[in-house]
């Protein structure tokens, strides 16, 4: 699909998450620490909200049963065989694009 723009750095704080629709799916951007990061947003045990889950460092619990995948790299904290997909995101000036 290639790169879009889905916001700028101010609207997404530092430990923070939003979702985005991209090319019909649900992706969700963290900022940790500055740096952007880009995962799908539907957790793969219930399909849970992962840009709805609580961000410690680099690791996001999905809200609904506790599930944690590092945004960083898509892996599964409970589980080493589930793999969460992930984005890569660039930032240009303000504005935070994902490659989809």
């Amino acid at each position: 699909m290639g790169r879009e723009k889905v916001a700028t750095t101010e609207e997404i704080a530092s430990g923070q998450g939003k979702l985005f629709s991209v090319g019909g799916r649900a992706i969700a951007v963290f900022n940790v620490s500055g740096a952007y990061h880009a995962i799908d947003n539907t957790c793969p045990h219930r399909g849970g909200p992962l840009a709805e889950g609580s961000l410690d460092g680099s690791v996001v619990t999905c809200p609904w049963h506790g599930w944690g995948f590092d945004v960083t790299t898509g892996e599964c904290k409970l589980n080493d065989a589930v793999k969460q997909e992930t984005f890569p995101c660039a930032v240009e000036g303000n504005d935070v694009f994902i490659d989809v």
